[in-house]
């Protein structure tokens, strides 16, 4: 995507806007996270849709966790539509966390939203995590987005134990990068291949689920039910439901 002519450098980030969308920048043409000025609340960008996908499967959790903030779009979304679960946001870059609230309307922290200024594989590592979150959220890319800025089997294996009994990790690859491959093995290895791919968004992003708990068997009329609900929340979930079926429609229930 194409820098647009609105822009301010601060700290190395850019803000540009286009036809009523503010998008953040991190000195590059990449962009890393957008908001519709008139709809701060919603998700303007295909993949980060995508990323609600645990919705077909759990329910909103009593804790979700977001390893990289952006432009705060999943943060703000999950804080505004299920009061019953808590947020931590885990960001490094105090110049980012600034930018969220002043330009992306990311709420003050409260009883229910904790913004953290860390690095989030060394968050996910510390014992007082574990176990703790149903859903985990990553999007961690930096300026040059040429692959996620943490991708080691240990940040995955980490990410598995900061998670519930039962729980999903929810992650944003390049399914077009020479990385897609090297990150999809790896987080398959940390989950015992329970993955999820769903297909690439027009600009090449793929969102994996990965599970962890009891195996998941779900009759399809349950699951086409379950898509048709979050569909008319404004999920783009009847996709996410025939790519499902595309791939186990054989069968007489969705198994992972």
């Amino acid at each position: 995507m194409t820098m647009r002519k609105r822009g301010r450098a601060e700290s190395g980030i850019t803000l540009s806007e286009e036809a009523g969308v503010r998008y953040l920048h991190f000195g590059s043409p990449w962009v890393q996270g957008a908001m519709r000025i008139a709809r701060p609340y919603a998700l303007e960008i295909d993949y980060v849709r995508d990323m609600m996908a645990w919705l077909l499967f759990l329910a909103p959790p009593a804790h979700i966790l977001q390893l990289g903030l952006g432009a705060a779009a999943l943060t703000k979304y999950c804080w505004r539509r299920f009061p019953e679960s808590a947020i931590t946001v885990v960001e490094r870059s105090a110049a980012v966390i600034a930018c969220a609230h002043r330009d992306f309307a990311l709420p003050a922290d409260d009883a229910r939203l904790r913004v953290v200024r860390a690095d989030a594989g060394e968050f996910v590592a510390r014992p007082s995590e574990r176990g703790r979150y149903g859903v985990v959220q990553v999007d961690l890319y930096d300026r040059h987005a040429r692959g996620p800025a943490i991708d080691t089997p240990a940040f995955y294996r980490r990410c598995r134990g900061a998670l519930a009994a039962s729980g999903v990790l929810v992650l944003n690859l390049f399914g077009e990068h020479e990385s897609y491959r090297r990150s999809t093995a790896r987080v398959a290895e940390a989950f015992d291949g329970r993955l999820i791919a769903l297909p690439p968004v027009p600009a090449g992003n793929v969102v994996l689920l990965a599970l962890q708990g009891p195996p998941l068997q779900v009759d399809w009329p349950v699951l086409r039910r379950r898509a048709r609900e979050l569909e008319r929340a404004g999920l783009p979930a009847r996709a996410w439901f025939d790519a499902l079926h595309g791939q186990q429609g054989r069968f007489a229930q969705f198994v992972v």
